[in-house]
């Protein structure tokens, strides 16, 4: 039997939760748009994200290795990837709103830089005095703005609840009526379930890229307070010596994986229940209270703190990610200097709005845009300077 829109509001309302976001009533856009008959406010806009071109390129985005490191590591758009699947997971065993969850994750990174953090960073500085640069910052003005996929509007149009989730505390953003909004409704439970996701995920691939590039050791592991929670869960073919890496390090992560991702359902849950949530209010009275929903065990917290100073200190402070890092750095600073003296070489797509947001601004969103390999080419090409990466 063919559903159309009603009765598909009708059976969303049925299944979600007091407090989840509902469709009917989120469905609000900048610009306004005809309902579609079959597709869901937020269906739509998960739609529209990944048909964006900020999207696709994700896949030459640096996550901790660069694309010429290998084929296996996580890049940027396979950790959105798993953020989304990680988040809508959670989201459906505690009755939330999956393609809200779905659409902000699929969302959460559209604008980081080439070169991952290092890109950041390198943006950061040249752009301190001219509104600065950040990536949440980035990511809300990709899919409102540099997006050009429609004629009747600028950016993608997503639902206001979408941009809410889009946006994190301390981004820095433009004082407007979604700032406010966010400021005094706080974000959605949905949209806290993303950010934990977030950490949730790139905590486990991370550890587990590292062990597989040989940059971390299985033995420096095995001192962490996590891994007794690890070792017990693993499969006994994989706790005998012996094995290969590869296999193991693959284990390791998806055991984490697992025992992080259940944990927060079970916390969560017994905090919704100790509050009495029941509506999407309850949820707005409890951040403005400070009151933390999201979140581990507190054994479990203590634990993930040390993974996380584990991973910072050994993985990301290797001193491999930082040789792959000042180079991507360099990359950005030439990029951005050449074009400062030489505009004719940023796109006429970008050129168009030097009167509206100055040339920095352009420059900066030229660059953030990039791929790790787009921009190496674009510097080659231009004649700025070159090595092999």
């Amino acid at each position: 039997m063919k559903k159309g829109r009603n009765e598909l509001l009708l059976e969303e309302e049925k299944i979600l939760a007091p407090y989840a976001v509902k469709s009917r009533h989120s469905g609000a856009r900048a610009y306004v748009e005809p309902e579609h008959p079959y597709r869901l406010p937020f269906q739509r806009d998960k739609d529209r994200i990944i048909h964006s071109h900020a999207f696709k390129r994700l896949e030459y985005k640096t996550q901790v290795f660069v694309y010429s490191e290998g084929d296996h590591f996580r890049n940027r758009l396979t950790h959105t990837l798993e953020v989304a699947g990680i988040s809508k997971t959670i989201s459906k065993v505690l009755g939330l709103n999956e393609d809200l969850s779905e659409s902000i994750a699929l969302a959460h990174d559209l604008g980081h830089s080439p070169f991952g953090h290092a890109g950041q960073d390198a943006l950061a500085e040249l752009m301190k005095e001219k509104g600065g640069f950040e990536h949440n910052k980035q990511s809300l003005r990709v899919v409102q703005k540099l997006e050009r996929r429609y004629p009747e509007f600028p950016g993608l149009n997503l639902c206001e609840e979408t941009l809410l989730g889009i946006m994190k505390h301390g981004g820095g953003y433009e004082p407007t009526n979604l700032l406010t909004v966010r400021r005094e409704k706080g974000p959605s439970l949905e949209a806290m379930i993303v950010d934990a996701s977030d950490e949730v995920t790139y905590s486990a691939h991370d550890l587990e890229d590292g062990l597989e590039s040989g940059l971390l050791q299985l033995d420096e592991v095995k001192t962490l307070s996590i891994w007794k929670r690890i070792h017990d869960s693993l499969p006994k073919t994989e706790k005998k010596s012996g094995l290969e890496i590869h296999s193991i390090s693959r284990s390791i992560g998806r055991v984490l994986l697992n025992l992080m991702v259940s944990d927060l359902i079970e916390n969560i849950h017994q905090t919704l229940i100790q509050y009495d949530v029941n509506t999407r209010e309850s949820i707005s009275d409890l951040y403005i209270k400070k009151i933390k929903i999201v979140q581990f065990s507190e054994g479990l917290q203590k634990e993930f703190i040390e993974l996380k100073q584990f991973l910072f200190q050994n993985l990301y402070r290797h001193s491999e990610v930082s040789r792959m890092s000042e180079r991507g750095k360099e990359i950005i600073y030439l990029l951005f200097k050449h074009f400062e003296t030489h505009p004719d070489s940023i796109p006429e797509s970008y050129r168009n709005r030097e009167e509206e947001d100055g040339r920095m601004r352009i420059i900066c969103d030229y660059i953030a845009g990039m791929t790790d390999r787009y921009a190496i080419e674009k510097l080659k090409r231009e004649g700025i300077f070159w090595f092999p990466y």
